[in-house]
This record gives C-alpha cells, structure tokens and sequence, in this order.
C-alpha cells in the first residue's frame, strides 16, 4: 500500500528532481515508510511505500530488463493472486529476486502486456514506463478502490495517487467551472468517475488502463459486469457465494504487519470476522484483533430511525464471545470528531461525508498504533442489495440517485446569481440518465429484476465508489490499508445475475447472504437488520458544527459565501438544520453533516484557492 506521483513528455527532456521530489512529498502520509525516484529524460517517477509484504524486496519504484528493454513500475495496491502468477509466471521462464507482488506485476506486465490487467485480482493502480518504445502504462482496479488522477499540460502528462500532488507541479492551477459546481453542490460528496472537481483535472476510471505515447492519451475500457441468464439451483448458488466470499478473505490475509479486522455487529462485518478468526485459528495464529468505533454519550443520544433501528454494542459482543477475538473500541469524542473534518477534507482533497470521513479518519488513527492492514465488510450491500432504496419505493420512484433526492434543496443553496448558470436538476438528470443507458437488461428479466439492475448499476457506481473513495483516503492518510473482500470483481460477477427473488430471499435486505450464514453466525446477527456506519447522535456535534458555519457566514472574507445563498443558510442555522428537509446526502446524513460539508466546502475553498470560471 502506498502512493505514487509521476510525469512524462514524449517530445522534451523534463527530467527534474525538483518537481517529482516536491509532488511526492505531498502524499508522504500515504507510504510512512520509503520512499524512491525513477528518472529519464522523458519521465519521472516517484513513489512513497507502506511497507505491508517484502520489506526488503519491495522497494519501488522497480525496474526489470527483458529482451534489452527497461520496463519500471510504481505501483499502490495489493494483488491477491500473486502465487497463481507467479506460478503461470514461472512455467513461462520467468525467476524472481523476491516475494513481492510488485516484482510479479511487473513481470507479468512484461509477459501478457497490455493484458495484464485481465488477470489481476486485486485493489491496484499503478504507471510501467517501457523506456525501449517510450510508452506509459496506466491502470486502476476493477472497482476503482485504488485512486489514479491525472492532467495534461504543455504536452506533459502529470499523474498521481492523490490530486494535491498535481498542484505541485508547475504551471498546474486550481480552476473550477460550472460543472465543478454542479458536481460540489448537485452530486456532493458523491462525485462522476473521471472526473476530478477541478476543472482540467482527471481520473482513470476504474476497470480502464490508459496508454499514453506519441499518439497521446488513449483510454480503454478492460472490465464491466455482464448480464446473464443464471441458471443455478438455490443450493448451487449459495454454495458457490460462499466459496468466493471465503476465497475473497483468506487471500486477503496475507500481511507481513499486523493484521486486524473491524467490527461492528452487522452481518456484513461478522462475517468478515468470522473468516478472519477461522483462518487464525487454522495458521495456529494468536486471536484474531478487531476494532470498532463508538462515541461519547452515544449511549444515552441514540435515537432509533428506520435506517439505524439500533445500537452496535449488543451485536459487538455476541461476536467477540463467539470467536473469542481480541476487541478494541475506540471512543470519540465531539471536538475531535469536528477538528478533524479538515484533515478529512485534505485527506480527500474534496469535501466529503462529513463526521463520516472524520470519524474514520481517527478511527484509523487509532488502530494505526496497533496494526497495519484491516479487513472491513464495506461493500456487501452494494453487492447483495442491502439498502432501503432497494425496497422502498419513494426511492425506486425518484428518477433520480436514490441517495440524493434533495435536488430542489440542493439548487435553494446556491446564491441566485451562481443558480442563473448552473442548474444542477438539468446536470443530476444529465449524470443519471447517461448512467442508465449503461446497464444491460436481458429480454429474459422480469420487470422487478429489470428494476434491480438498474438501481444495483447505479449503486455500485455511484454510492460504492464514494465510500471506497472515503475508506482509502481516510485510512492511507494515516498510512493504515483497509481491505474489502466483498468488492472481489468474482464474487461481484456472480452476485450480479443472481434473479431478485433469490438474492432477496424471504423477502430481506441480504436475503440470500443471511441464509447462507444462517449456520454459521448467532442468529440475532443474522436477522439483524441493516444499520449503517455509526454517526454520533451527541447534540454537542450540531452544536458544535453550527456554531463553525455561523462564524463562516459571519465572515466577509469567508470564499464560500460568494457561492451560497445567505438566507437559506440562515434559514438552516435558525432551525438546526431542520429546514433543509430531506438527509443531504444516504440513509443518516441530514442537517449537521450538512453544516459540516458546507463548513468543510469552504475549508476546500481556502486550501486551495481556485479561479471560479463561471
């Protein structure tokens, strides 16, 4: 796990210690451990290491000579078939100096070329510089879990795990335009794949690889989950999920660091944690540690809500009785939980959740001081069809992302002038649609299945991408890695042509996976319903993040302002976010993870001083 900057120019020698040094300090809290350089006179390469397998043979960025020709790697990830590599890898002639799967990425480029990325099984992006045919490599993983941003000037290609390094280079200005608007305020803190807010600034999508030579830029598509006829029995089918779901975790276990998994007493996380504690137990390794996050009070805050029926403690400690794990939890408290929305912010460099990215942040921090790498059940309801929005059918009826249908609210925050150029209806409708006309539909699908495809598509591209996006931001800030054996491209695959009725079973959220548990955890965690990621419900936070937007709207200088529309803001602050009627944004973000985005926005704003092009 690690992060990596880069540039290249084809035409010119823009070889310079000074910039790539400077771009990769940016992201040093992404790899705490090493960093290296890779120069030649049309590229540059930087790389910043968090050491979790081969301290010693994984040292970046990496070269390795076939056939007369240097190809060198910097490379963020994990790959989680690096034996079956390695093993096809030397069948074909190939040795290796180490047991990293840097080394076998590397090789493995040289050996299938540009098809690599069909073999991987992993979280990944990387750049190879094949210095014979002066040609740049890029890649991200299947679900994009790994970033890769990118920008062109001056006939350079500049690219980097996170956007804050790009502004390092020179020449390279922060600039928003109208669909950076549209995207802050319309689809915030969701965000376009590709799109990097700031005007001129990308991002390879996930499941793409680009290919930049004397023809410049060129984009492709390797992966996307394909409609199918499923014609597996229930029994066949549960037998083959719980395969891939096993399979998907202990390969995941694999760390030369400590290792821990969180917990929250979901379904999602327990089974996470029940695999973990299994495979402990068979390597004959001590307990398995796991981690989960509470608050101050929260106890005697907690408000139950059709989203969050209840609390996780109960749940937590049925798990940890049954596995006999190490547990931790980590408290927080108000104060930290707002400090740290900037750090979530810089972490992000967008504005985000909230005390959502914040929470985790320092939840990560935390466990940071006892382990490397922890496995998290993110992503099982995108995959399985576990939201409300799957059964409600306001949300199904919204023809609009299910999470976000606020748009009305949302237009009200802009200030009228800003609101006369940009109407984010029209750009939502825009981004919703052309998402839409992606999904694939069988003649053979029911309407309902129809109905599931379309919203289980703009699930896993749209909401999963940006918890994905929280996840690896919050955690490599702290140069701590999270993995998600749930977002396993197979197990997705898989899932994906599962028929409604079946993945529903009984009628659920997760049917078919509560079944397939049925034996295997408590029941209470089985039937469990659905509680999301836990926010603090400690009145101080509204408190406290009310009282830091009133001194934002109370001051002149403030840059947000020139955006907002005053009274509305006023309307919101007068009536503790209530007037703002609808969650901002999910299941549990409504009026103090509002003021806590906006106060965040201007944090953003401050940082890093865009041009507004409008």
């Amino acid at each position: 796990m690690c992060g990596f900057v880069g540039f290249a120019n084809l035409k010119e020698n823009i070889s310079s210690k000074t910039n790539i040094y400077n771009m990769n300090e940016s992201i040093s809290k992404r790899g705490p451990d090493e960093d290296g350089y890779y120069y030649e006179e049309h590229i540059c390469l930087g790389h910043k290491r968090l050491i979790v397998v081969d301290p010693d043979g994984g040292k970046q960025p990496m070269s390795a000579m076939k056939d007369g020709n240097l190809y060198t790697i910097v490379y963020n990830g994990q790959l989680y078939n690096t034996k079956d590599l390695r093993s096809e890898l030397e069948e074909n002639g190939f040795t290796f100096d180490s047991y990293s799967d840097t080394e076998v990425l590397l090789k493995s480029f040289i050996f299938w070329k540009y098809d690599v990325v069909k073999k991987l099984n992993g979280i990944f992006s990387f750049a190879i510089w094949n210095s014979k045919k002066n040609e740049l490599f890029l890649a991200r993983d299947h679900f994009g879990v790994k970033p890769l941003f990118y920008t062109i000037y001056n006939n350079t290609l500049i690219f980097a795990s996170e956007i804050k390094a790009l502004f390092k280079y020179p020449g390279i200005e922060a600039k928003l335009d109208e669909q950076s608007i549209a995207e802050l305020f319309g689809i915030g803190p969701a965000r376009t794949a590709g799109l990097g807010i700031f005007k001129n600034i990308y991002e390879i999508k996930p499941a793409h690889f680009g290919i930049f030579n004397e023809s410049g830029l060129h984009i492709e598509r390797y992966w996307k989950l394909e409609s199918k006829v499923h014609t597996d029995s229930l029994g066949k089918t549960c037998d083959n999920v719980r395969f891939l779901l096993e399979d998907s975790i202990s390969r995941q276990l694999v760390s030369d660091v400590p290792l821990c998994t969180f917990l929250s007493g979901g379904l999602d996380s327990s089974i996470i944690t029940l695999y973990a504690s299994k495979y402990c137990k068979k390597h004959n390794l001590p307990p398995l540690n796991t981690y989960s996050v509470d608050y101050v009070d929260n106890d005697k805050n907690f408000v139950k809500t059709d989203f969050q029926p209840n609390s996780d403690n109960y749940y937590i400690n049925l798990m940890t009785e049954k596995l006999n794990t190490n547990h931790h939890t980590v408290v927080l408290d108000t104060p930290e939980l707002a400090s740290a929305l900037e750090d979530a912010m810089i972490a992000r460099d967008f504005p985000g959740m909230a005390d959502v990215d914040s929470s985790l942040l320092l939840f990560c921090k935390n466990v940071k001081q006892e382990a490397t790498v922890s496995l998290t059940g993110e992503c099982a309801d995108e995959i399985f069809g576990g939201y409300p929005w799957f059964f409600r059918a306001d949300a199904l009826n919204s023809n609009t992302f299910p999470w976000s249908i606020a748009i009305k609210e949302r237009q009200n925050l802009l200030n009228p002038q800003i609101a006369s150029k940009v109407n984010l209806k029209n750009y939502i409708d825009y981004r919703y649609q052309e998402s839409l006309n992606e999904v694939d539909i069988l003649d053979e699908d029911s309407m309902e299945t129809a109905e599931k495809r379309r919203i289980s598509h703009l699930t896993l591209n749209w909401f999963m991408q940006t918890l994905l996006d929280r996840s690896d931001r919050m955690a490599m800030y702290n140069g701590f890695e999270l993995r998600v054996p749930f977002c396993d491209y197979r197990l997705a695959e898989y899932v994906w042509n599962i028929p409604w009725e079946m993945k529903a079973l009984h009628g659920r959220e997760k049917g078919l996976l509560r079944y397939i548990m049925k034996d295997l955890l408590p029941e209470e965690i089985v039937d469990r319903k659905k509680s999301p990621y836990p926010k603090t419900w400690n009145p101080t936070y509204l408190a406290t993040v009310k009282d830091m937007l009133t001194k934002i709207m109370n001051d002149s200088n403030a840059p947000i302002n020139n955006l907002l529309n005053r009274n509305y803001i006023l309307e919101i602050l007068e009536t503790d976010g209530k007037a703002f009627t609808r969650p901002w944004f999910g299941q549990l973000m409504t009026g103090p993870q509002l003021m806590a985005y906006l106060c965040q926005v201007n944090m953003w704003l401050e940082r890093y001083n865009p041009s507004i092009e409008i």
